[in-house]
């Protein structure tokens, strides 16, 4: 999950040659929308499917805590092995901020009645080791720092951190063997108003980010302007695990069929 640009920011873009040539390279969703603004709302409705009212309670970006908590259900831990990958977090599912680590996206320890985001929610180095010794989960979240995110760094740096770190993953066997899909996504456009309903707002640009699919069935080149958005994605990875959809996951399509996954 990458932050805060649209789809006019990246796609195109001489500042994201990297992200470009994926694009032309793998699949491309043309007409994919945020669920709001902020960024909190966008992890956490993408994660579990929860409607525009009740990410009302996350539009402050506010730290974990009683009343901007979650006590629903999350694709983490309906069932399957997961990790989240966060960049530069000094503990494990740690929710506070500190230094580039902004606990906002991160969204498991937004989940209170969700077990084991000890075990599970982890610094981004263990995905390398992970990879190496072949135990990837069934279902992983990657967060960027707030420079390599494109938050507080830029569009070039975004994309030199995912030319340096996304081949570790494509050249990995659970990659090769046909076994992964992989998805980049930004958390929002730029701009826009807080609380905003951005999931099939066609009006506003701020709704409306670039997300890549990326597995070794998916065309060349692949695009789709099918209207997806966080749910979809969500819909998405519950699909490729045979899980249910949580939410509002099971009222928009999924990509699966778009991007031959």
């Amino acid at each position: 999950m990458m932050e805060n640009h649209s789809y006019s920011d990246i796609i195109g873009s001489p500042q994201a040659p990297y992200i470009n040539s994926l694009a032309s390279e793998c699949g491309l969703a043309t007409n994919y929308h945020n669920v709001s603004h902020p960024s909190l709302p966008n992890y956490v409705g993408a994660t579990s499917g929860l409607g525009f009212n009740a990410l009302r309670a996350f539009i402050h970006d506010c730290n974990p805590v009683p009343g901007c908590q979650s006590a629903g259900r999350s694709i983490f831990g309906q069932g399957e092995t997961w990790k989240a990958y966060a960049e530069s977090m000094p503990a494990r599912c740690d929710v506070h901020n500190a230094g580039e680590y902004a606990v906002r996206h991160n969204p498991p320890p937004y989940f209170s009645a969700l077990a084991g985001c000890e075990a599970s929610d982890v610094p981004y180095s263990r995905l390398a080791s992970d990879l190496a010794a072949r135990r990837l989960p069934a279902f992983s979240f990657i967060t960027p720092n707030l420079i390599d995110d494109m938050h507080d760094g830029t569009i070039a740096q975004g994309d030199a951190w995912l030319a340096s770190n996304l081949p570790v993953i494509l050249n990995s066997p659970e990659y090769a063997n046909g076994s992964t899909a992989v998805f980049i996504t930004w958390d929002e456009g730029t701009g826009g108003r807080s609380g905003e309903d951005c999931a099939a707002n066609m009006a506003d640009s701020s709704c409306l980010v670039a997300t890549l699919v990326l597995s070794p069935s998916t065309p060349a080149g692949a695009t789709s302007g099918t209207l997806f958005n966080h749910y979809s994605l969500l819909g998405t990875a519950e699909q490729l695990l045979g899980l249910p959809a949580l939410g509002l996951a099971a009222s928009y399509p999924t990509m699966t069929t778009a991007f031959n996954l």
